[in-house]
């Protein structure tokens, strides 16, 4: 796709999925770049940093907050939804903050896009919004269902509304590898929920290639997947201890409230649905009378495993993603 005349809202757009992708639309010679997000001190980080250049505007404000939202999405071609509340204690422990960001956010975000008749709206979902067990997951599996709603609305004058769906997107905000890398900093032992859980891998880089996949090749309703390998959290303990040279050790402390021992990003009984499409896995819509089967299984995290060597080439190449992007005082960089 050509994005030269194209006008793209990215919610969120200062966390880590936001800078990258930001970054990407920039060199892509974008009309312009808008950024919804809430807090004013990353907006002046990210605007300093790109020296106030007229093709990337800021709108201070909540997706909670209809007006501010439909305001933001005057003028606009793309949207690229990455606001949420994504942290699994925080969700738990505020399940009804959680509604009004991810679901309630989500019904705003969708009615503006419609009102405004936005060309493509791109969710950017998560492996926890399959089978939920936590208020995370929950909320993010309403927010793909009224994303996706979008496609069947009587107001709907052509807008191609679709999702994404991944797992841990190594070094972003809150993932193991920054978790681990603190502990073993500060001479901590390394803590491990449970020995044999294990979690989906991805650079960043992978995450916004599949979001511009799906912005393409979007005709309204899908689910878009990456293939991602996937690894145990311990042999992703054991990779950044040999890069510290710290001795290898940690301790078990338990499954945290919300948590599973694997994850899912295609369920049993989204197979029917499913069509094999290279590097990506497309879940077309519960409306499409097409029966695919093009996968035989439910792809799940403890199915794609890989070796620590892997798991080792895979943190080395997300470290190199951020050092390339990392500013000057290292704000956006030092996830």
């Amino acid at each position: 796709m050509d994005y030269r005349d194209k006008s793209v809202l990215v919610t969120g757009g200062t966390g880590s999925f936001g800078n990258f992708v930001v970054r990407r639309l920039l060199n892509a010679g974008v009309k312009e770049v808008r950024v919804l997000s809430r807090d004013e001190k990353k907006q002046y980080d990210m605007r300093v940093f790109y020296q106030g250049r007229s093709d990337l505007t800021f709108v201070i404000g909540d997706v909670r907050n209809a007006e501010v939202v439909h305001e933001a999405m005057a003028g606009i071609d793309m949207v690229f939804h990455a606001a949420a509340l994504k942290q699994v204690p925080t969700c738990e422990r505020h399940p009804h903050e959680a509604v009004r960001t991810n679901v309630l956010g989500a019904e705003n975000l969708v009615a503006a896009a419609l009102a405004h008749a936005v060309q493509c709206f791109v969710m950017i979902s998560t492996d926890k919004a399959v089978k939920p067990v936590n208020v995370m997951g929950m909320t993010k599996a309403l927010q793909e269902r009224i994303v996706l709603s979008g496609n069947l609305s009587r107001l709907n004058r052509g807008t191609r509304f679709c999702c994404v769906r991944y797992g841990n997107v190594l070094r972003s905000r809150g993932s193991v590898v920054p978790f681990f890398r603190r502990q073993l900093s500060l001479g901590q032992t390394m803590t491990v929920t449970d020995e044999r859980m294990t979690r989906f891998l991805l650079t960043l880089n992978e995450a916004i290639d599949l979001v511009l996949y799906a912005a393409d090749h979007s005709r309204g309703g899908e689910i878009f997947v990456r293939k991602a390998p996937a690894a145990r959290v311990t042999d992703i303990a054991k990779v950044l201890a040999e890069e510290a040279g710290k001795p290898f050790e940690y301790k078990v402390i338990g499954i945290l409230p919300g948590e599973k021992l694997h994850e899912i990003l295609v369920s049993e009984e989204e197979l029917v649905r499913v069509q094999d499409c290279g590097e990506y896995y497309t879940i077309q819509p519960w409306w499409d009378t097409g029966r695919y089967f093009e996968l035989d299984y439910e792809f799940g995290s403890s199915h794609s495993l890989v070796a620590t060597p892997q798991v080792k080439e895979l943190i080395a190449l997300a470290d190199a993603e951020f050092d390339r992007l990392e500013m000057s005082d290292g704000e956006f960089a030092k996830f």
